[in-house]
């Protein structure tokens, strides 16, 4: 597919760099060193840990500007950033609040609820989606299957976009 905008939700940033160390924290860090991602097409959404925000590669809607402009405003910067680039979305449970997805081992507090995160998945038909992921949870952590609920919404949201696609 050649490189792909990036619309990952997430705690964390995952751009962290620890030398040839390949992990879930140096992902995207990795990604955009081998040229798989287009930083100036990009976006990560819901973070709410640390990054170098002088020096970071992509656009961050920040956990805090989620909750506060919403689903609608949370679209209209993927569609700005995005445009009509190939693009990758990726899903970190922990991008989710705690609350509504406590199974994975990183979770932060103060990041969207389930409802604003699907809010704007069922949204994102209009964009050239090459593929999807959802990551991080973990069954051990994971009370009574809220976070396996999430996950499985999650999904279902990601191949409803990708059944959309097949329809046109």
């Amino acid at each position: 597919h050649g490189p792909l905008a990036l619309i990952h939700f997430d705690a964390h940033t995952d751009t962290y760099e620890q030398g040839t160390r390949f992990d879930h924290g140096t992902i995207f860090h990795h990604a955009l060193q081998e040229g798989l991602v287009v930083p100036e097409h990009s976006l990560q959404i819901g973070i709410r840990t640390s990054y170098d925000r002088n020096n970071h590669p992509y656009e961050v809607l920040d956990a805090d500007w989620v909750n506060d402009h919403g689903p609608a405003a949370v679209l209209e910067r993927i569609r700005a950033r995005v445009g009509h680039h190939p693009a990758y979305v990726t899903l970190d449970i922990d991008g989710l609040d705690p609350a509504f997805a406590p199974g994975t081992g990183t979770p932060v507090a103060g990041g969207p609820s389930s409802a604003k995160i699907l809010a704007v998945l069922r949204r994102l038909g209009h964009l050239d989606i090459r593929g999807a992921d959802l990551v991080e949870v973990s069954p051990a952590y994971d009370h009574a299957q809220i976070t396996a609920i999430a996950g499985a919404t999650v999904l279902m949201y990601m191949l409803g976009l990708q059944a959309e696609k097949m329809r046109k």
